[in-house]
């Protein structure tokens, strides 16, 4: 099982003093969360005022710095509308940056999202296939591309657990039945992390933990960062392994 290290999200820099915005504090707590045994990164880039951005001028200098100097940690961004509402005008960053990550994540339920998937695959970056619901796995069944996705992130959004695992396990039967075999993480959100991060430990399944997910650890305490985060994570698979 592997442990990606999701370091920001959407949230804003106000959520916690300690969210990493800038490509020096992101690159620190990539550092980390790496020591504490995450083996990929994933993470939305920020302009100087800490916005979520998709501008070439704050993807390529954070990716750039993350390449130099954890060259063998595997780097996801985000393309979500969070971070550029237009999708037409998202279409255009994506095209235009000039350094690529490893992966990218596309929210199937997006507006313009199956054309930025192709752009991705076009230029050679992993496609994570973002899918919140039955109806999105649809889509990714029905687009054609299937085959050419890296991984299905499997995230309900529901806000009691009950509630996520069961949309998970509908998207699961989506994808079951039409017979795609492409990897999928599983992970929740805020109160449904610790939980769906379990079941997918139990599942055998990657996975997934950061301030991204959650600001809190297992016990609902504030939790010590994203290596914090990761190290509980990690010893989480230790014990079901």
């Amino acid at each position: 099982m592997r442990i990606v290290a999701c370091l920001n999200g959407d949230r804003r820099p106000g959520s916690h003093p300690a969210l990493p915005v800038s490509p020096e504090q992101i690159l620190a707590d990539a550092r980390a969360a790496v020591d504490a045994g995450a083996d990929e990164i994933h993470v939305h880039p920020r302009d100087r005022a800490g916005a979520e951005s998709l501008e070439p001028q704050a993807v390529a200098p954070l990716l750039r710095l993350l390449r130099a100097e954890l060259p063998d940690v595997p780097v996801s961004v985000t393309t979500a509308l969070s971070a550029e509402p237009d999708p037409v005008r998202r279409y255009d960053l994506v095209q235009r940056w000039s350094a690529l990550p490893d992966a990218a994540s596309v929210n199937l339920h997006e507006p313009g999202s199956i054309e930025v998937a192709r752009l991705l695959i076009d230029r050679r970056v992993d496609v994570e296939a973002g899918v919140w619901t039955a109806e999105a796995a649809r889509i990714l069944v029905a687009s054609g591309l299937a085959d050419e996705f890296a991984r299905v992130l499997v995230e309900p959004m529901q806000a009691a657990t009950e509630d996520a695992l069961a949309n998970a396990s509908a998207i699961d039967g989506v994808l079951d039945r039409a017979g795609l075999e492409l990897p999928r993480l599983l992970h929740g959100r805020d109160r449904t992390a610790w939980p769906v991060l379990d079941t997918a430990v139990a599942a055998g399944r990657d996975g997934r933990i950061g301030r991204e997910d959650t600001l809190r650890d297992p016990d609902d305490n504030e939790a010590e960062g994203n290596a914090g985060l990761v190290a509980l994570a990690t010893t989480r698979t230790s014990a079901a392994a």
